[in-house]
């Protein structure tokens, strides 16, 4: 089978293309794959990268590459022709470009428009929830398939790597996203709240799960510039000893360790601290109490879907106008998780509005001390998500069986 990929964001190469792909070249070693990282708002810049050090045998073209191919290119390890061309991220419109240069049959996952409902001939669904949307896009019902949550068998799969050296055993992992705004300005924000956490109880066991797709330079600028001052952070230092790397105070007398296997290191720790989006779905695949903050400090400064995005870029106004926007559509919404969203209630913590690292580290200190709490949630959320188990696999099969069908 010929495949075409297109993804955008870490949270789409890691929790959708890497399960995906680590199944089907298990089913179909002899697979040839092509994975098209597209332009995003989301992105890192490393996905490609990242990509291509999982799966060396893929052919993996960066956002710079796509448009050229997207605009006609020819030159280079480009296909003359695929077998499938499924989308696993970014916008609709990448795919079915795609489509429309290498040909085969087109398919998506969890997401379509109306104006696409001829153009996708397979659409897998994570559940009964999302095949009814997909209906509701025109999506005639016999194309739906309903394989489960790619993200569950990402978080399965890092799970099981080894622990490394510095992990937080029965303490908390601090886990602060990856987008350029998380990673400037919530790295520091989380920073100070673990230096509230070790002044209050010294010698606890705190790490950083910190994505691949944020490098160790990244994280150096952010935790020495210390975030906008609304977000209330200390300055730090990062030092890089031995192939480790910590999070230092400027004084040096407390470091926390920067682990890159989070979800590993998460199954050993108590409780994770992180923010809304995949990092919630994957905590509750393997059990881990949770909680969720959402600081709302700067909000013009984030990053969020549609157009919107860029009403800071509007001379005067605009910063006003994107903040209001955000802390509208944050209050317009009781829970801000998956987790949360899907049982309707609030087994994954949240915390929402300005925020300070102090009263973070005061509600974490609370959560780890409710051991009823932590006790339900953790079985609670084992559970939630058990039954998407396999996702990948069944994606994989029905990848292959439309190949050979070529409908």
């Amino acid at each position: 089978m010929r495949l075409v990929l297109t993804a955008n964001g870490p949270g789409e190469v890691a929790g959708w293309v890497r399960p995906l792909l680590v199944r089907l070249y298990r089913l179909a070693p002899d697979c040839d794959v092509h994975v098209f990282i597209v332009p995003d708002d989301y992105a890192t810049g490393r996905e490609s990268q990242i990509v291509r050090a999982l799966f060396p045998q893929a052919h993996v073209y960066d956002p710079k590459r796509y448009l050229a191919v997207a605009f006609g290119a020819r030159r280079g390890d480009l296909p003359s022709d695929v077998d499938v061309v499924q989308y696993l991220g970014g916008d609709l419109m990448h795919a079915a470009r795609l489509h429309r240069r290498f040909g085969g049959v087109a398919a998506t996952y969890k997401f379509s428009r109306r104006a696409y409902r001829t153009t996708f001939a397979r659409a897998f669904a994570v559940d009964e929830r999302n095949a009814r949307e997909l209906r509701e896009t025109g999506t005639p019902a016999d194309r739906i398939t309903i394989v489960g949550n790619l993200a569950i068998d990402g978080a399965l799969i890092e799970a099981q790597l080894p622990p490394e050296t510095g992990a937080p055993n029965d303490g908390i992992l601090v886990m602060p996203g990856s987008r350029k705004y998380e990673v400037e300005h919530l790295v520091p924000f989380f920073f100070t709240m673990a230096l509230r956490v070790v002044r209050e109880r010294p010698g606890f066991p705190v790490a950083f799960g910190v994505s691949p797709f944020t490098s160790n330079g990244q994280l150096r600028d952010a935790v020495e510039r210390g975030g906008d001052p609304r977000v209330y952070s200390k300055r730090g230092r990062l030092i890089e000893e031995e192939g480790r790397t910590f999070l230092v105070s400027l004084d040096g007398s407390v470091r926390f360790a920067v682990l890159r296997h989070a979800i590993s290191a998460a199954r050993r720790a108590r409780l994770a601290i992180t923010i809304p989006g995949t990092k919630c779905i994957e905590l509750a695949a393997v059990g881990v109490p949770t909680l969720a903050v959402t600081p709302l400090n700067a909000a013009e400064l984030a990053t969020f879907n549609g157009p919107l995005t860029y009403l800071d870029r509007v001379p005067v106004a605009g910063r006003y106008l994107k903040r209001a926007v955000a802390v509208s559509i944050s209050r317009k919404h009781a829970f801000h998780t998956q987790p949360n969203i899907d049982l309707g209630e609030m087994i994954v913590r949240e915390l929402h509005g300005t925020l300070t690292p102090g009263r973070v580290a005061r509600v974490a200190l609370q959560s780890y001390d409710d051991r009823e709490w932590l006790d339900e949630s953790a079985a609670r959320l084992r559970v939630l998500y058990a039954s998407h188990g396999g996702a990948a696999s069944r994606m994989a099969n029905a990848l292959l069986e439309l190949a050979s069908s070529g409908r």
